[in-house]
C-alpha cells in the first residue's frame, strides 16, 4: 500500500510537470524603452520594470555578490545542493506539521525553475518539482545562461525585476557603474526586499549588505581591505524609483505610448513585455524650453486675473501639514512649498512651510492677494523662495490651461510637445486631444485657397461692412475686431491686420468648397462644413493638426506627416518600424567615384503650388513685422505666424514658424469659458511663442525663408511680392501710382469684376460703417 500510495502521489505530482527545455529560447518580459533624439532615456513601458542585461555585460563583482549571498557553490553543483536540500526537506516535515513556513535550501538553478516554470506555493510537492527541474535545466542550459536568467528575473523590490532595473531604480545608474557596496546591497535583497528597505529598515539593510561583502571576502573574491572599505560606506539610494532622470516630457511620452498601442507591429503585449528600443523625435533641450514657456505663460495669464484664494484653511496649526499634503502640488514646480499663514499684521504676512522654513511673503504679492480673495491666518498656500530677496513669493496653480507643439516642417518630426500646465495634475493632452476653434489662425488657409484660385499679391479685396441675408436662418453681419474698416486692401495687408469682413468676402468669392477641400488636404480636419463662418476659424481642430498644416506653407506646399516615433527595434536590433518609408536604392552601395551620389526624394503630397506656399509664408512674415504679432519680432530672426482669438475670447492662438521650426500655441479653459476681455492671441499666446522661440533660436543664425526658383517678383505698395510666372504685374513703380497699378478711387467693376462686395456701388462699399448691431449669444463676429 505504501508503494502504491507513493506511485499515485508521484503520478499526480508530475502529470503536469513543465518542460525545462522551454527555457532554451526564453526571454523574460522586459520594458520597452523610449529615447529622445539625442539618446536621453525619456520613458519605459512595462508591467514588470525590467532591463535585460546579458551575462557578458554583468560586472564580475555584481555576479559574485549574488553568488555569495545565494549560492556560492553554483559553478560546482549540478542544480541541487544535495546536503542543503536534504536538510531543508527534513526540517520542512516538522515545519509542515507545526504550520510553519517551509525552508528553502534552494540553489540559484532551483530558484530559476521556481520563478519561471513553477508557482511560489509553499508545498513539499513544489519543492520536489523544483529539484527535478533544476537537474533538467543543468543538462539543458549552460551555467552562464542560468545565472543570466536568474539575475534578470529575480524580484528586488523598488518596482525592480532583475539587476538592471534595480541599479537604475535604487541608484540611478547602470549595472556597469555600480560600486562594490551597491552590488552587495542588491544581492542582499532576494531574501526579502521589504525586510531590507533602504529607508524604513536601513540598519537591517546595511547589516545584510555587510554580511554579503564579508562572504565575498571569505571566498577570496575581494580582498579584506576592499571589504572593510565597502562596509564603511553609507547606503544612499534615490528617494523613489524613477523610469528616467529626464521628466519634462510626460505628455510626449504618454502620447508615444498611445500611438504604440495602436501599431500593428507592437500592441499592448509587445509594448509592455517585448523589450523594444524606441527612438523618438524629441529634442530634450527644446522640450524643457517648451514646458517652461507654457507654464510661465499660463501663470502670467492667471496672475493678471487675480488671486483666487488659498487652496485650504485650518483653524489650528496642530497637524496642518497633514491637511496641506492632501492637495497635490505640481510636480513640475519642485521649488514650490506648501505653507500655512501664521500671522497677518499690517502689510506683513508670515508663513511656515512644511519643511520648516519661515518668512514673510513679498509685499507685491500681499497687495495682489488682498486685491483678490484676500489672505488670512490659517490659510494654506503655495509659496516659492524669493529669488530676488528674502522671504517667499506667493504662487497659485492656474485654472487656465493650454498646449504647445513644435515640429520640423520638412520632416514632420515633433521635437517638443506640452499638453497642459502639469501632467501630475491632469494627463489630458490638450495638444492632441482638445478640439478647439482656431479663430483667425485658420485664415492663411483661406488666403492660400484664394491664391490657388487666381488671386495674386496685387489683388485687392474690400474691407467694409457686410451682411449675409438669411445665413443660418438669420442675417449675419461679421465685424472686424477693431470695429473699423479700411476699404480695399491687398491680400497681404488684410492678413497682416486680420480683417474679418475682408476674409468673408474672399471666402465668398473663392467658394467654401475649395477652402474646405484645401483644409482637409492639409490635415486641419477630416471634414469641414462648407459654410462661411468656417473661414473665420469656427470649426474645431487641434494645435497638433494646425502645426502640421502650417508646415505645408514653410516646406513649399508639401504635406508632412507629424510623427513622434522615428524607429522601433526589437531586442536583437532589427528595425521593425520606421517613420521614414522612403526608399534609397544606392544608399548602401560602396562609393566608387564613378556614379552620382544617392538622391532621396522628398516625401509628402504636393497639396498646393510652391509659389502659393511661399506667398502665404511671406504674408505671415508681415504679421510679425507689421501686424498682430509684432512682439515676436523682438527675437530678431526671420519669423512668420498668425494670431487667433475666438468668439468671446474663448481661445487664444498663435501659430508661428521659422524656416526650420513650426510652433503652435493655444490658451483656453477646459470648460471653454471666456478668457476675459482683450485676452487675444497677441496678448496671451504670442508671449509664450516668443519665450520658447527665443530659446530655440538663440544660437542659430538668421536664415531667410527659401523662395521657389521660378517665382517672379514685383513691388506692390513698397513690398517685394512673389508671383507665379505670367501673373506678375507689368510696368515700372508698381503700386506707386503708375498706370499698371493706379492709386485712388477706382470704378466698381474694375476692382470687383465679379461683384461680390455685398454693396450696390463702390461708394456704398467704402461709406462710413453704421453702428454695430447688438451682439447675439451665438454671434461669431469676434473670430479674429
Amino acid at each position: 500500500m505504501a508503494a502504491v500510495s507513493i506511485g499515485v502521489y508521484a503520478a499526480w505530482l508530475f502529470h503536469d510537470m513543465p518542460d525545462a527545455t522551454d527555457l532554451v529560447d526564453y526571454h523574460p518580459p522586459t520594458a520597452t524603452r523610449a529615447y529622445a533624439w539625442d539618446g536621453t532615456l525619456i520613458g519605459e513601458f512595462s508591467r514588470e520594470r525590467r532591463i535585460f542585461v546579458p551575462y557578458d555585460a554583468i560586472p564580475r563583482q555584481t555576479a559574485e555578490a549574488f553568488l555569495a549571498a545565494e549560492d556560492h557553490g553554483f559553478f560546482k553543483h549540478r542544480g541541487v545542493d544535495v546536503g542543503g536540500f536534504g536538510r531543508a526537506m527534513m526540517k520542512n516535515v516538522v515545519n509542515l506539521a507545526q504550520g510553519r513556513r517551509l525552508e528553502g535550501g534552494s540553489t540559484i538553478t532551483q530558484q530559476v525553475a521556481k520563478n519561471i516554470l513553477l508557482t511560489s506555493d509553499q508545498t513539499i510537492g513544489r519543492k520536489l518539482k523544483e529539484a527535478i527541474l533544476a537537474s533538467q535545466l543543468e543538462a539543458t542550459l549552460s551555467k552562464e545562461r542560468i545565472l543570466e536568467l536568474y539575475m534578470n528575473e529575480i524580484w528586488l523590490g523598488y518596482r525592480s525585476y532583475g539587476v538592471g532595473a534595480a541599479a537604475y531604480n535604487y541608484f540611478g545608474k547602470s549595472v556597469s557603474e555600480l560600486t562594490l557596496s551597491e552590488s552587495a546591497y542588491l544581492a542582499a535583497l532576494p531574501k526579502g526586499p521589504d525586510n531590507y528597505h533602504p529607508a524604513r529598515r536601513k540598519a537591517a539593510a546595511i547589516g545584510r549588505r555587510n554580511w554579503v561583502i564579508d562572504q565575498m571576502a571569505d571566498h577570496g573574491w575581494i580582498t579584506r581591505a576592499e571589504a572593510e572599505a565597502a562596509m564603511k560606506e553609507d547606503l544612499v539610494v534615490q528617494p523613489a524609483p524613477t523610469r528616467s532622470q529626464y521628466r519634462d516630457a510626460d505628455y510626449f511620452v504618454e502620447e508615444v505610448r498611445r500611438i504604440a498601442l495602436d501599431m500593428k507591429e507592437l500592441g499592448d503585449e509587445r509594448l509592455n513585455a517585448g523589450g523594444y528600443y524606441m527612438r523618438t523625435t524629441l529634442d530634450p533641450t527644446l522640450q524643457s524650453a517648451a514646458k517652461e514657456a507654457l507654464m510661465n505663460g499660463l501663470e502670467s495669464y492667471d496672475r493678471r486675473h487675480g488671486w483666487r484664494g488659498a487652496f485650504g484653511h485650518v483653524t489650528t496649526l496642530d497637524g496642518w501639514e497633514k491637511v496641506a499634503r492632501e492637495t497635490t502640488k505640481p510636480r513640475e514646480r519642485q521649488e514650490w512649498k506648501r505653507a500655512v499663514v501664521t500671522s497677518v499684521s499690517g502689510g506683513q504676512v508670515q508663513v511656515r512651510t512644511i519643511e520648516g522654513g519661515v518668512g514673510s511673503i513679498a509685499g507685491q504679492d500681499v497687495a495682489w492677494a488682498r486685491a483678490g480673495k484676500g489672505i488670512g491666518t490659517g490659510d494654506l498656500v503655495f509659496v516659492e523662495p524669493n529669488k530676488d530677496g528674502a522671504g517667499f513669493r506667493l504662487r497659485q496653480v492656474p485654472a487656465v490651461n493650454g498646449a504647445l507643439v513644435a515640429m520640423e516642417p520638412y520632416s514632420g518630426r515633433v521635437v517638443a510637445m506640452v499638453g497642459g500646465y502639469s501632467f501630475s495634475l491632469s494627463s489630458f493632452n490638450r495638444a492632441t486631444q482638445a478640439l478647439r476653434q482656431p479663430g483667425s489662425s485658420f485664415k492663411p488657409i483661406v488666403y492660400a485657397a484664394a491664391l490657388e484660385s487666381g488671386y495674386t499679391p496685387a489683388s485687392t479685396v474690400l474691407d467694409a461692412p457686410i451682411t449675409l441675408k438669411g445665413y443660418g436662418g438669420q442675417d449675419w453681419s461679421p465685424e472686424n475686431y477693431s470695429r473699423d474698416y479700411y476699404g480695399a486692401l491687398t491680400l497681404r495687408r488684410g492678413l497682416e491686420l486680420s480683417r474679418n469682413t475682408m476674409t468673408v468676402r474672399l471666402a465668398q468669392s473663392v467658394g467654401m468648397t475649395k477652402i474646405s477641400d484645401l483644409a482637409v488636404r492639409m490635415g486641419v480636419t477630416k471634414k469641414m462644413d462648407k459654410v462661411l463662418a468656417m473661414a473665420l476659424g469656427s470649426g474645431e481642430t487641434t494645435v497638433f493638426r494646425m502645426a502640421g498644416a502650417y508646415s505645408t506653407f514653410v516646406n513649399g506646399g508639401k504635406l508632412v506627416t507629424p510623427h513622434l516615433i522615428e524607429t522601433v527595434e526589437d531586442r536583437n536590433g532589427k528595425v521593425i518600424w520606421k517613420a521614414d518609408r522612403r526608399e534609397c536604392d544606392r544608399c548602401s552601395a560602396p562609393f566608387t567615384g564613378d556614379a552620382e551620389s544617392p538622391r532621396i526624394p522628398r516625401s509628402g503630397d504636393q497639396v498646393m503650388d510652391p509659389i502659393t506656399a511661399y506667398q502665404v509664408t511671406s504674408f505671415l512674415e508681415g504679421v510679425v513685422q507689421r501686424g498682430t504679432a509684432t512682439q515676436a519680432s523682438s527675437i530678431g530672426k526671420p519669423l512668420g505666424g498668425k494670431t487667433g482669438t475666438t468668439n468671446d475670447y474663448r481661445s487664444a492662438w498663435f501659430m508661428g514658424f521659422s524656416p526650420k521650426l513650426v510652433v503652435g500655441v493655444y490658451i483656453g479653459f477646459d470648460d471653454n469659458r471666456s478668457l476675459g476681455n482683450n485676452e487675444t492671441g497677441s496678448v496671451a499666446a504670442v508671449p509664450i511663442f516668443t519665450e520658447f522661440m527665443g530659446q530655440a533660436l538663440k544660437d542659430k543664425p538668421a536664415e531667410p525663408f527659401k523662395a521657389p526658383a521660378n517665382a517672379k517678383y514685383a513691388m506692390i505698395r513698397g513690398i517685394r511680392e512673389a508671383f507665379r510666372p505670367g501673373t506678375e504685374p507689368q510696368g515700372p513703380a508698381l503700386g506707386m501710382g503708375a498706370a499698371a497699378t493706379p492709386s485712388g478711387p477706382q470704378p466698381y467693376n474694375k476692382v470687383w469684376q465679379e461683384g461680390l462686395t455685398g454693396a450696390p456701388s463702390a461708394g456704398a462699399a467704402v461709406a462710413p460703417a453704421p453702428p454695430p448691431p447688438p451682439k447675439k449669444k451665438d454671434d461669431l463676429s469676434d473670430l479674429f
